[in-house]
């Protein structure tokens, strides 16, 4: 090599124009290496937002105004909190949750929480079908070709699809709701208000007020989705490597998810709220828009009532179908075929069968089914957050990715606190019942 004909100058001039490209160059890196991973998260946290979901926050939004906004600022902490968790023993161990309860808590401890979960998800996956049905009848579509129709088309995707096709269009699905934040504007609500109920809570002693702010809590907050993101995390093969990324996926996923609850609650607040107009699922919410917000409000509602229930539809079956075969040892997977992985496949296609099935039997008492399944999801999640919390902390599978200090002060809080809150809710839904 020639040094005489070094110069410090020109290697100064080319250091200044080819650092900047380096930089470039690791920072899309670091955007395509977060989108390939990009899905988890979002999926799960979106899929909570189902038609029950969607009832429960127009009904907030209905009955008691802004007033309660501010329950989005803790419900997003113990989100976090609970969808992080999972994401991390996911990353690290390497196996779904069901699979980690099972090997550590043993089969019978399993069975019972297997059980639970089948029924829980079986009802709330009726409800989605009939909320397919309520929102194509109000695009005026009748539920007798709508609901065999998606039923078709999301087993052909899960089954048929690659894993990558699937999450590529549960996340296309996700973008469905962004109507309802495209619904609040068009209600036009009063922003100075909206924002000092975010920042003031405030408490009422009445039953119906308490029973709302449990059933908000309750319905952000499911057992299927720390199951669904885990076996996820596990399905994308991330390592540790990709905890970070995984971890800002989950989080964006709740506040995304959040956000979007939030702007349905502005949106009834805003227009049926002053009228004193009474609803009892997402199809009335939905009408009750029309004559206040104009035809648009009434039909993106119905758009995205229906995007929600076939995210859902297509999560629920799924996050059962990969408990289950984890909790009985099968074989599992979204890249598996029928001969591969019969009783994985198998339970999605039967939970399929049985939604759509139940959905169109004429008068299906629906709100009756979403209070029974809401009271064993009321039951199920203070076991399931019990086990997240002590598998977190077990040195023995999490070595030094365990629970620290402030994990824990998080994460024992949060369980105390939506354990205490779904038991009571479990409660006022009993009492309702009767």
């Amino acid at each position: 090599m020639d040094f005489t004909r070094f110069s410090p100058k020109k290697f100064v001039q080319n250091s200044r124009r080819i650092v900047p490209r380096l930089r470039r160059s690791l920072s899309e890196y670091r955007f395509f290496a977060y989108i390939a991973v990009l899905g988890p998260g979002i999926i799960a946290a979106s899929s909570g937002n189902e038609v029950s979901g969607i009832a429960t926050y127009s009904s907030a939004g209905a009955d008691y105004g802004y007033t309660l906004l501010w329950t989005f600022i803790p419900m997003t902490v113990f989100f976090i909190v609970a969808q992080e968790m999972c994401v991390r023993m996911g990353v690290v161990t390497g196996q779904g949750l069901a699979d980690l309860i099972r090997e550590q808590f043993g089969v019978r401890w399993t069975a019972v929480v297997m059980l639970a979960l089948v029924v829980a998800n079986a009802g709330i996956i009726v409800a989605e079908f009939i909320g397919i049905a309520q929102a194509s009848e109000l695009l005026g579509v009748t539920r007798y070709v709508s609901v065999p129709v998606t039923a078709l088309v999301v087993w052909w995707l899960v089954v048929r699809g690659t894993p990558r096709s699937v999450e590529k269009v549960f996340l296309l699905m996700s973008l469905v709701f962004l109507t309802y934040i495209v619904s609040a504007f068009l209600a036009k609500p009063d922003w100075p208000t909206v924002g000092k109920e975010f920042l003031t809570p405030s408490f009422h002693l009445d039953s119906g007020y308490l029973f709302t702010v449990l059933a908000l809590i309750g319905t952000t907050i499911t057992p299927f989705m720390q199951l669904y993101v885990q076996s996820s995390v596990v399905e994308k093969g991330m390592d540790k490597e990709d905890l970070k990324i995984a971890r800002t996926d989950a989080v964006l996923g709740v506040i995304f998810a959040n956000v979007v609850a939030a702007f349905i609650v502005i949106s009834t607040a805003a227009t049926l709220h002053s009228q004193g107009v009474k609803i009892t699922d997402a199809a009335d919410a939905a009408q009750a828009l029309a004559p206040v917000a104009g035809i648009y409000a009434k039909y993106l509602f119905a758009v995205g009532l229906f995007g929600a229930a076939m995210l859902a539809m297509g999560v629920l079956p799924l996050a059962t179908a990969y408990s289950l075969s984890e909790a009985l040892g099968f074989e599992k997977g979204l890249s598996r075929t029928f001969r591969e992985a019969p009783i994985f496949l198998g339970i999605f296609t039967a939970l399929i069968l049985f939604g759509a099935t139940v959905a169109l039997i004429p008068n299906i008492p629906q709100f009756k089914l979403l209070l029974f399944t809401q009271c064993v999801n009321g039951l199920l999640l203070p076991v399931v957050l019990i086990a997240v919390v002590t598998l977190a902390n077990n040195r023995e599978i999490m070595g030094e990715y365990r629970n620290r200090f402030v994990h824990n002060a998080f994460a024992i809080g949060t369980t105390v606190i939506v354990s205490a809150l779904s038991l009571l809710l479990i409660g006022n839904t009993i009492a309702d019942m009767f």
